[in-house]
């Protein structure tokens, strides 16, 4: 189907917006389907708050860490509010 095909059918006057719809829809529909799921693992540095992600990431199901004392995964629940951040002025 064309741009102009939907376009038609939609009654949309603006190219420009049918275009940016199209792409609204298929990264929505990229985001919802779980076709290329994959797994990333990497070890945790002391003293690191950001590791490297895949540059193709699109969704993040989960983050899971290995528990040493029964050798499990833990999954690591979502915040429900934002973290309270304050800088360390003090230098050591």
């Amino acid at each position: 189907m064309t741009v102009q095909e939907v376009m038609e059918r939609t009654g949309v006057k603006n190219t420009n917006l049918a275009i940016a719809w199209i792409r609204d829809a298929i990264h929505l529909i990229q985001s919802n389907s779980d076709d290329q799921v994959a797994t990333w693992k990497t070890n945790i540095v002391d003293k690191t708050r950001e590791y490297p992600f895949p540059s193709n990431l699109i969704r993040l199901q989960s983050i899971s860490v290995l528990d040493t004392t029964d050798s499990k995964y833990k999954r690591i629940k979502r915040l429900v509010q934002t973290p309270t951040i304050s800088e360390d002025t003090d230098p050591e």
